[in-house]
């Protein structure tokens, strides 16, 4: 194999494992709407340190989402807007890290695309080929505001994701100065140097859930996140396949991801009894509902009705799937998910450190036994590129 190819394989996003895993959100407090006092806060030491375990444990991705502004206006200090930048937080992981691909989020409106090729092809050379970006059109109203970006009717957002990926796309490839004329970007004599590490390009995700963000994903992206809406195997096996067989009407192959929160205690009813505590008892009634009117009213994922349904998900963590239980009852139901067609499950915990240890120590050896994953041995010295 000749080192162009070899560095393709750098990314764990492309191994072979059934079911891949990582963890979201450590740039900020991850998904839980909660007010209890263990949620986890986006220090530096707590993101390096859960980063790290992650890493040495085999986890394939961590990724970071973006956030510039809390969901309720007048209120900055709110938990939900104390969020490190993505990309730079991304390359400081990326330094401290050997093995899970870093992927920063990004929002089209918030940066210009010449700027994110830029700042991605960096940090694709930092990692040694682990990048991966996280790109999304945006929902969250006033913080698009806050940079003077109207917030555009929802189809027109993926029409301007898709100018903003595709000039990124030319500044990662093309080897000549180009010119692009869009309705939403213009560019004369692009060029962008040094190239990323992977090629043709570093993967792509993105969370597209209307008919017009699914068409986006599976037809730009390489991974589609989904939030599974159901508990129901063959609602999970039906929103699964809708991805992958609109993706392949593009000529084209897709991971599907999903995002878990995960509440593992030593028993089924300590699990469910600390779940009721901190997305009943202690939800964040002011953030949940700011996220559920946000997301509601913005992305067209769920009705309004849905949402008032998914409530306790919502506090939980943002809306997914909840992994609750013993460690053989998540690996069990881990495997489910891999059987309907998931590639890939993003975890989040209340307290990552907590969560991170009990998963790691007692559930992922069920994973492997279970053949959804190869035992992983860590790399102790970080490759660095050449």
């Amino acid at each position: 194999m000749q080192a162009a190819e070899s560095k393709q394989m750098t990314n764990p996003l492309r191994n072979s494992n059934k079911l891949k895993l990582g963890i979201f959100g450590t740039n900020g407090k991850g998904g839980a709407q909660t007010r209890v006092p263990e949620l986890y806060q986006p220090t530096w030491p707590n993101s390096v340190r859960t980063a790290q375990t992650a890493d040495a444990a085999g986890f394939e991705a961590i990724v970071a989402y973006a956030r510039w502004k809390a969901y309720m206006p007048g209120k900055p200090d709110h938990t939900s807007g104390i969020v490190l930048d993505p990309f730079t937080w991304s390359a400081g992981i990326a330094q401290a890290t050997n093995y899970s691909a870093v992927m920063p989020t990004s929002h089209a409106p918030t940066i210009h695309p010449i700027t994110c090729a830029k700042q991605c092809a960096t940090i694709d050379i930092i990692s040694n080929g682990r990048l991966g970006l996280n790109v999304v059109g945006g929902w969250n109203k006033h913080e698009l505001e806050m940079f003077g970006a109207p917030m555009r009717e929802h189809d027109e957002r993926y029409e301007q994701l898709e100018e903003w990926l595709t000039v990124i796309k030319k500044m990662w490839t093309e080897k000549e100065e180009f010119d692009y004329e869009g309705k939403f970007y213009r560019v004369s004599g692009g060029a962008s140097m040094p190239k990323p590490v992977q090629k043709p390009h570093p993967p792509i995700m993105n969370a597209g859930g209307s008919p017009r963000g699914m068409r986006f994903a599976c037809q730009h992206a390489d991974l589609c996140f989904v939030i599974l809406q159901s508990d129901d195997p063959s609602e999970w096996k039906r929103q699964i396949d809708m991805y992958k067989n609109t993706a392949r009407s593009f000529g084209r192959e897709v991971q599907v991801w999903t995002y878990c929160p995960v509440v593992q205690r030593d028993t089924k009813e300590e699990a469910e009894k600390y779940l009721h505590h901190y997305a009943v008892e202690m939800e964040d009634v002011e953030s949940v509902d700011a996220w559920s009117a946000g997301v509601g009213a913005q992305s067209q994922i769920a009705s309004p009705e849905k949402m008032k349904e998914l409530r306790k998900r919502i506090a939980a963590g943002a809306g997914g799937n909840i992994l609750v239980g013993t460690a053989d009852i998540i690996a069990e139901k881990m495997e489910g998910l891999c059987d309907v067609g998931l590639d890939g499950v993003l975890c989040s915990f209340v307290d990552f450190d907590d969560g991170l240890h009990r998963f790691i120590s007692q559930a992922l050896p069920l994973l492997e036994q279970r053949g959804l994953r190869a035992p992983f041995k860590p790399k102790l010295d970080r490759e660095v590129a050449a």
